[in-house]
């Protein structure tokens, strides 16, 4: 009965987080979450998450590069800096505590939606860029979220978006499709040493992977046909629960 509960709080909840993936990122605010409230250790609910979210991550990025979604020049590029900044990112964790950087996020996160909800026009038609400097800005914005993904992680994806569309010019499409490669690399990157140290719920990953499939789909689905009428306030929601999540974090010693 215990383990049919945590099925029942994980699946639905996996859904929908791959839908927010698919559409904006951030979908591991939902995810972690719905493992830590059925009661699973820490480790195992990061490393249970990577199994699920790269299956759901997959699908999305197959789907995005069929349509053509996806620079793949950009993700040459991309994906060795996300790999770098991830191991920075990760050195640097061992020598800040975490309660610092929540400290930090609680000051970038309303900056961010400030931003989000203030500009007219959040993702831009293609803004002017030189080759060099779209490749520069892009490998940058790669380097600098890949070392926060590897120091915190939750919302990279959707924060990989805004800076692609907003500093590096890319169209939303095409920023979204080269966020999933880069998510998809990460993740399995991190889900092969998780599983080499026996980490991963196998079972239970596998499972909650169909549900993040079905949800990426969808958001991907939905994504084609809506765009960016449907990715601000899927961000907006993001954002909202990012911050009670660090709030909550700080004033109860959760996961310091």
């Amino acid at each position: 009965m215990e383990l049919l509960i945590k099925y029942l709080i994980i699946c639905p909840l996996s859904f929908i987080a791959g839908f927010i993936d698919a559409v904006a990122g951030g979908g591991g605010l939902v995810a972690l979450p719905a493992y830590m409230i059925a009661g699973l250790p820490v480790h195992n609910c990061v490393a249970t998450n990577k199994l699920s979210s790269i299956m759901g991550t997959g699908v999305a990025t197959a789907k995005y590069a069929r349509d053509g979604f996806v620079p793949w020049k950009l993700a040459l590029i991309c994906v060795p800096c996300a790999f770098i900044g991830s191991a920075i990112g990760a050195n640097i964790a061992l020598a800040i505590p975490a309660k610092t950087f929540k400290i930090i996020m609680l000051i970038v996160i309303p900056l961010t939606a400030i931003y989000v909800l203030t500009k007219k026009n959040l993702f831009p038609k293609n803004e002017e860029r030189s080759k060099v400097a779209t490749f520069i800005l892009s490998g940058a914005t790669a380097l600098i979220i890949g070392a926060y993904d590897g120091f915190y992680g939750p919302g990279a994806g959707m924060f990989m978006i805004l800076l692609l569309t907003a500093l590096a010019g890319l169209e939303l499409n095409k920023a979204n499709g080269l966020s999933k490669v880069i998510n998809f690399t990460t993740n399995l990157s991190a889900l092969i040493v998780y599983l080499m140290n026996g980490q991963v719920l196998i079972q239970l990953g596998l499972i909650a992977g169909l549900f993040n499939v079905a949800g990426n789909y969808l958001g991907a689905t939905r994504f084609e046909k809506s765009g960016a009428a449907i990715v601000k306030p899927v961000l907006i929601v993001v954002l909202t629960v990012f911050m009670i999540k660090l709030i909550l974090e700080l004033g109860f010693g959760i996961g310091a």
